[in-house]
């Protein structure tokens, strides 16, 4: 049936799974991947889409880790678009809209080609513990396995409830039932349990609507890709989204189902994601709003399936069809199936380690939904760090942690451990302090040594980024060194309509003023030359472009990104006693015997402590 004892146990097949199931296999460890229906592997659960908003840094960063998101994205990829080009690079987000099952088949195909990755279809209802470590699963048919390390990466299933209106029933998500068992079963092992809610739109069928009346939006002219490997090419053909908006009859309409809706009679009460309302709460919570965008996004290449992107709702069924109808092209709407919300059980992510290993019960993991974020990204990045430190930990070596400098992937996981989440988590630019330095253009560069270092990376991948790094440097060098010509440079900007110059001066200077991009440096044949002679290419020009106009702002978060990293540097010790500090704060010894910092630095961001706090931890360790 399968072997009798592995070294990585992955308990879940979604994003988080397939990431942490790939990543322990690759780096040598026998894994299992066991899943409650493998003909939904890597199911896009709600929207088609991967990247976004701070998403996109992190699918980058899976990929720079030798993780297989990247890839999968650009093999199932139907549009491509760099989001946030009007705003300064550290907001540049690349996103793709997918073709739902040809991501799922891309990802089923890529683990099926990873050696030591064995596969089973089974529900797991129990961990065998054994002197507070973790030593396998129990299945739902009573059948044992073993392993040296167990991840568990359950998403939404953990006693899913979803509700349509005043109906509701145990499940997943749609069409496949709830995982029972297991949430009991941790909280017996001492675990803290809670409930998250989240929600999704209606599916229609795009030959009943009308795109006469909607506004398009199409891919990028000159599509990139995620993945820096040569694995994937920038897609040739894009299809189109479109946008449209409610109004204030649909909001009339969905008004009138407001008795009959979960989110407010009751029966929902746990927390959902603020950052995704369902509409019932947009029109509800923004009363003086009289429109609503909705994103119009095709499943893929060969299906008329639509995915109704802002009308996320679990409002009754015939609520939902009479209020779609009003909306701008949808007069005609056919539903494929209603919007629904769906509850489930989380585990507070304050009872892990940074590694993802939970504090209590050695050797489990847990990655993604169980530990309450939400997005595909999110999960696949923590199911990378869960899979490699799997394998780390019963190889006995340290951990594999990102700091806040080096990655999103540490920003989310240290937001995680450090503050904890009471509604679903989700990334944002705005929660990385050093996003000038984490940014999507370079995650290859800040990333593939580590990973290489780990086994992830290959070493002919690693010298590829070395070589582009070099090229990138020495096109700064020449910026510096080199003086742009006065004639062509004054052509220039006379067309920008800047101040003339009577004197040279370097290129750098030049290509650091806001109104001037490498794009007008075509006339400059010195530079072109160069660029041709030493093989650079566009997207290495335009990341020395950043590397020069933003160089103030990069130099600043590497000095703040230093002296933080004295404080990494500083360890508590393991097992200290918090308590026996006179001078500490109540709440700060309450908060620090609770999370067990590692480092000062982890013990300065959490929420409650102060820094005469972290004053009284230097001086008891003699610092």
């Amino acid at each position: 049936m399968f072997d009798s004892k592995y070294d990585v146990i992955v308990v879940g097949a979604g994003h988080a799974g397939c990431e942490a199931a790939a990543s322990a296999a690759n780096l040598g460890s026998k894994t299992l991947l066991i899943t409650m229906n493998l003909q939904n592997v890597a199911q896009m659960s709600c929207n088609p889409a991967m990247g976004g908003i701070a998403k996109g840094q992190i699918i980058r960063e899976i990929d720079a880790l030798g993780g297989y998101s990247g890839i999968v994205s650009d093999l199932s990829a139907i549009q491509y678009k760099m989001l946030n080009r009007s705003k300064g690079p550290a907001m540049w987000s690349p996103r793709v809209q997918s073709d739902r099952s040809l991501f799922t088949s891309e990802w089923r195909k890529l683990l099926e080609q990873t050696p030591l990755l064995d596969f089973y279809q089974e529900m797991i209802v129990d961990i065998i513990v054994e002197k507070d470590q973790a030593i396998g699963v129990l299945t739902s048919l009573g059948l044992k396995i073993y392993g040296e390390s167990i991840i568990l990466t359950n998403g939404t299933f953990l006693n899913g409830l979803i509700h349509i209106g005043d109906k509701n029933y145990g499940g997943g998500r749609a069409g496949e039932k709830a995982s029972t068992g297991l949430t009991r079963n941790l909280n017996a092992l001492g675990f803290k349990s809670g409930r998250m809610k989240t929600g999704t739109p209606p599916r229609v069928d795009g030959r009943s609507l009308d795109y006469t009346k909607m506004i398009e939006q199409s891919g990028d002219e000159n599509p990139s890709k995620f993945s820096f490997s040569d694995k994937t090419k920038p897609l040739t053909r894009q299809r189109s989204c479109y946008i449209t908006n409610t109004n204030n009859n649909v909001h009339d309409v969905l008004r009138e189902g407001f008795d009959r809706s979960p989110m407010f009679n009751g029966a929902i009460q746990s927390t959902g994601p603020r950052y995704c309302p369902s509409i019932e709460d947009k029109i509800n919570r923004f009363k003086e709003k009289e429109k609503h965008q909705i994103f119009v996004e095709p499943e893929g290449w060969n299906t008329v399936e639509v995915y109704v992107n802002g009308f996320s709702t679990s409002l009754p069924d015939d609520i939902q069809f009479r209020a779609l109808k009003l909306v701008p092209g949808f007069e005609k709407v056919k539903f494929f199936r209603p919007g629904y919300a769906i509850e489930y059980d989380y585990f507070p992510p304050t009872q892990l380690f940074h590694s993802l290993e939970t504090k209590t019960i050695q050797n489990l993991f847990f990655a993604g939904q169980i530990n309450g974020t939400t997005g595909y990204e999110e999960a696949g990045a923590q199911g990378l760090i869960a899979g490699i430190n799997a394998h780390l930990k019963q190889k006995n070596h340290s951990p594999f942690v990102l700091g806040r400098d080096e990655a999103y992937i540490g920003v989310l996981i240290d937001d995680l451990i450090l503050k904890g989440t009471e509604e679903p988590y989700r990334m944002f630019t705005s929660r990385a302090e050093y996003r000038t330095l984490l940014r999507q253009d370079n995650a290859d560069e800040r990333l593939t040594p580590k990973s290489n270092e780990l086994g992830l990376a290959s070493n002919a991948r690693f010298k590829k980024v070395k070589e582009r790094k070099a090229k990138r440097e020495g096109l700064i060098k020449f910026l510096n060194q080199k003086s742009y010509p006065l004639e062509a440079t004054n052509s220039l900007l006379k067309l920008k309509n800047e101040i003339i110059l009577k004197q040279t001066d370097k290129y750098s200077k030049l290509l650091a003023r806001p109104k001037i991009s490498r794009k007008d440096f075509i006339e400059f044949e010195p530079l072109q030359e160069y660029l041709k002679v030493m093989k650079i290419d566009d997207t290495i020009f335009e990341q020395a472009e950043i590397e020069v106009k933003y160089s103030g702002y990069i130099e600043k978060e590497k000095r703040n990104a230093e002296k933080l990293k004295k404080l990494e540097n500083i360890r508590i010790p393991v097992g200290f006693n918090f308590e026996e500090l006179v001078s500490l704060s109540n709440e700060a010894k309450e908060k620090l015997s609770k999370l067990r910092p590692a480092t000062l630095a982890q013990a300065s961001r959490i929420s409650g402590i102060n820094p005469s706090d972290i004053s009284v931890l230097l001086v008891s360790m003699g610092r």
